[in-house]
């Protein structure tokens, strides 16, 4: 089975990102319109309340905000244990007001959903689960003890018990469903955001790799003449000082190590010594480069052009851009990690498009997860088979995203499917993974002016 596994990394650090701060500006906002509809209700409604009772509840929102801003730094961070604690605080003190002020009688008793919500956002499951049960259990109790709400004339303002039901009950389906909406979208947009971050760290590498090659290259080729006259010269120097044994040492020391030079900038330069220092190469090279790390990993990998050379000529050169070679490279690792034994890198190419098809002789893609495969971060349980077959492996299934994503930002299209059940029984089979990645070929062909990059010769600097 081809790799799909990833494991979110920072579910446990969510709440490290809010700032004690906005909890505090939150508060005072809620705190004024506290105060408000108190006023509201009793100035232009004329409702009875209790009202020291009232104020001192929100007195005690206050002195926590003034305690909270004198004593902490404005940029703390909240741990998940004390931004629980907060939470849980102006729960147990709204809670208290709508007990004072009519229970679930009270609209304003839809903002419990409030803190709870946010807060899915924001921290952990289980304590987003721990406060959907604590809000349920205070709402539970509201339906049932309360103080009524009466006006100046001594009339009760209540709802019907059958509406206080169906309150309690949408106010349960609701507490739920939003936390769990909130909680899973903001999951998704972090885990989203963490991948791209790693995609952006994939491509920043590739680029320097890129560049060093090329450097490495060109330094080799510039520094070539001059250790080869080095060495010439030392050989000549050699004859010379044949009768004097002293000076023929230090010479013959010259060539050799002119030579080591020279076999370290071979060594150092021999992955990018034929193209790397170019910036175009031909369809073949770049596939054949950016499979070279996975060639002696024990699978055989087979190259297959098949190009319509009748109709277009020779194979296209292509841009050999960091986005395409890593991504092509993730592609051959994940065909490689799951093959049994063969990996097929097919290229085609015709007048309109250039497309690359990488296919193994292993298990091929989960049935059920095809149309999923290139999402970040999805979990599937392994088989007890599977953890025989393969007890070292943790797949994450990340280079997928990954290669995708850098793929489709060089202009590919990518597509997912498994071989045919047809050759399942045959070994040696492309019955495994299918990738197929399509490009158009004004995207990457080097012979395309609007993408055409010129090459030259190295310059050198001018010595002043």
């Amino acid at each position: 089975m081809n790799d799909m596994n990833l494991t979110p990394s920072f579910g446990a650090q969510r709440h490290n990102w809010i700032r004690l701060r906005t909890m505090i500006v939150l508060r005072w906002v809620a705190i004024f319109g506290q105060i408000v509809a108190i006023i509201v209700a009793q100035k232009l409604y004329h409702l009875r309340l209790e009202l020291g009772l009232c104020y001192l509840a929100i007195g005690a929102s206050v002195m926590s905000n003034l305690i909270a801003t004198f004593v902490f730094p404005e940029n703390k961070r909240l741990s998940e244990r004390e931004n629980l604690m907060m939470v849980i605080f102006d729960l147990l003190q709204l809670s208290f007001l709508l007990f004072l002020t009519g229970g679930l009688n009270n609209p304003f008793a839809l903002l419990l959903l409030g803190p709870v919500t946010i807060s899915a956002a924001i921290m952990s499951l289980r304590s987003t689960i721990f406060l959907g049960i604590f809000v349920t259990i205070i709402v539970t109790i509201l339906a049932q003890y309360h103080m009524p709400l009466r006006t100046e004339e001594g009339f009760i303002l209540r709802i019907p018990n059958l509406f206080i039901f169906g309150n309690w009950v949408a106010f349960v389906i609701a507490l739920f469903f939003l936390s769990a909406y909130s909680w899973k979208t903001t999951n998704e947009m972090h885990t989203m955001s963490e991948a791209l971050q790693a995609t952006h760290m994939a491509l920043s590498r590739e680029q320097k790799l890129t560049d060093l090659g090329g450097v490495i290259a060109a330094a080799a080729h510039e520094l070539g003449t001059p250790l080869a006259t080095i060495k010439l010269a030392s050989a000549e120097l050699l004859d010379e000082l044949e009768d004097r044994p002293e000076l023929a040492e230090d010479a013959r020391l010259i060539r050799e190590q002119a030579e080591r030079c020279r076999d370290i900038l071979q060594s150092m330069g021999r992955a990018g010594k034929d193209d790397l220092h170019l910036r175009k190469a031909p369809l073949n090279a770049v596939l054949e480069e950016a499979a070279e790390p996975h060639l002696d990993r024990g699978t055989l990998v087979h190259f297959e052009h098949q190009g319509l050379l009748d109709q277009i000529g020779e194979q296209p050169e292509i841009l050999r851009r960091p986005e395409i070679i890593h991504g092509l490279r993730n592609l051959v690792q994940n065909a490689v990690d799951f093959a049994d034994g063969n990996v097929w890198v097919e290229s085609k190419w015709d007048e309109y498009n250039i497309s690359v098809r990488i296919v193994d002789d292993g298990d091929g893609y989960p049935a059920h997860l095809i149309g999923r495969i290139g999402d970040p971060f999805m979990r599937q349980r392994k088989t007890e088979k599977e953890r025989k077959a393969r007890p070292e492996y943790e797949g994450m299934g990340l280079g997928l995203f990954i290669a995708k994503t850098l793929l489709e930002r060089s202009g590919a299209e990518l597509s997912f499917a498994n071989g045919s059940s047809q050759s399942a029984a045959s070994k040696n089979a492309k019955r495994g993974a299918i990738v197929a990645v399509v490009w158009p070929r004004k995207h990457i062909d080097a012979a395309f002016s609007e993408v055409a990059e010129v090459t030259g010769e190295n310059q050198r600097n001018p010595v002043h």
